[in-house]
């Protein structure tokens, strides 16, 4: 449990900074959806970034983990970053794979449909 001091004035100007981090990383977030960034991948790869940092600020402030044992804080933000790191290598791993696809999505073969049927058997 905390044990800091409740002090109200200085607990609402702490929400208040809270929202005002959250809403400009929202608007930064919403702007950087309309650059591209050179490829998918990197576009979806700060957008994570963004959200990880936005979701370390509620867990922090919101969630109290700033004035709790640092030892609770870190193992919280250590999952956060190892969640995106685990997203982010599975994002990479699936940019890898373009050229693969499915064997009954293949188009079919054009020499094969362009030749006539044969005619049947009596």
């Amino acid at each position: 449990m905390s044990t800091h001091a409740h002090d109200p004035k200085k607990e609402t100007r702490i929400y208040v900074a809270t929202l005002v981090t959250l809403l400009i990383l929202t608007l930064i977030t919403v702007g950087a959806s309309y650059i591209q960034f050179g490829s998918s991948t990197a576009n979806v790869v700060i957008a994570l970034t963004i959200a990880t940092i936005k979701a370390i600020v509620v867990a922090l402030f919101f969630m109290h983990l700033l004035y709790d044992k640092p030892v609770n804080a870190l193992a919280a933000v250590a999952g956060f970053l190892f969640l995106g790191i685990l997203l982010l290598f599975t994002l990479l791993d699936i940019g890898s794979r373009d050229g693969l696809e499915p064997q009954n999505l293949r188009a079919p073969d054009p020499a094969a449909a362009a030749a006539p049927a044969a005619a049947p058997k009596e």
